[in-house]
């Protein structure tokens, strides 16, 4: 039974990694899982964010415009991505928690250090398509099993050198189709049911709330600024994590 403080609790978060998502285009996973396990059981934290993904990437996706064109240039990515999602969601109902822990923790200092430090090597043309389908499968095999899979994505797109819009459009639109599977993977899992179920889906109302609230930071902070402290604060999860890991 899901506590009222918890509730609370949840809905703060959601409110909290929803507007970080609005400022920076990407983040609203890590920061939901990566607050809610520090007071939770791991899969319950993963479980929550499924339908907020959903729903908050596909309004991204909407704003953004362009589907077709992006769908056309990163087809090999999203069909990498989906299946591997499908085929690895029932390793997180069956995975021991402290190991589940550890590999959440190991993901977000991933997803931080990626963003934090400098460009990886420019990705050359002729070498595109054979980086999808390994990008793909990487950030699959890491969504299907924490529901994080910005790391390989973020790399790819960083390495092909796309500009901001791009990032937000391509972002999005990997993130809404990974998200698809990973709902009906852990619904078939059994993570994603009954209470779960519900309480996720109630979430997508104040990480919409806090998305669009983003956007009006966005306009106002200097996101750059905005983004090293969130990334930071990323990092300081991700150790953290770890740490509860190892002390399990």
């Amino acid at each position: 039974m899901i506590s009222f403080e918890f509730i609370i609790l949840a809905t703060a978060v959601f409110v909290l990694a929803g507007s970080i998502k609005g400022t920076v285009g990407i983040g609203l996973p890590t920061a939901a899982i990566g607050i809610l396990t520090q007071f939770t059981d791991a899969r319950l934290a993963i479980s929550l964010v499924a339908f907020p993904i959903l729903f908050s990437n596909a309004w991204q996706v909407y704003r953004e415009g362009k589907i077709r064109q992006t769908l056309r240039d990163y087809w090999r990515f999203a069909l990498a991505l989906m299946v591997m999602i499908a085929a690895m969601t029932f390793v997180t109902a069956r995975i021991d928690e402290r190991l589940l822990v550890m590999m959440l923790g190991i993901v977000i200092l991933l997803f931080s250090l990626t963003n934090l430090i400098s460009m990886p090597p420019r990705l050359p043309e002729r070498f595109d398509a054979l980086a999808q389908w390994i990008a793909g499968t990487l950030a699959g095999v890491l969504g299907g099993i924490t529901a994080i899979w910005a790391p390989p994505t973020v790399i790819y797109l960083m390495a092909r050198r796309v500009d901001k819009n791009e990032f937000v459009r391509a972002s999005g639109l990997l993130i809404f189709l990974g998200s698809i599977p990973l709902c009906i993977g852990f619904w078939n899992a059994g993570l994603l049911s009954g209470d779960t179920a519900m309480l996720s889906l109630a979430m997508v109302v104040p990480s919409l709330a806090g998305f669009s609230l983003g956007e009006v930071l966005r306009r106002r902070l200097r996101a750059e600024r905005f983004r090293k402290l969130v990334l930071l604060i990323f990092l300081v999860m991700g150790l953290n994590l770890i740490a509860k890991a190892i002390l399990l």
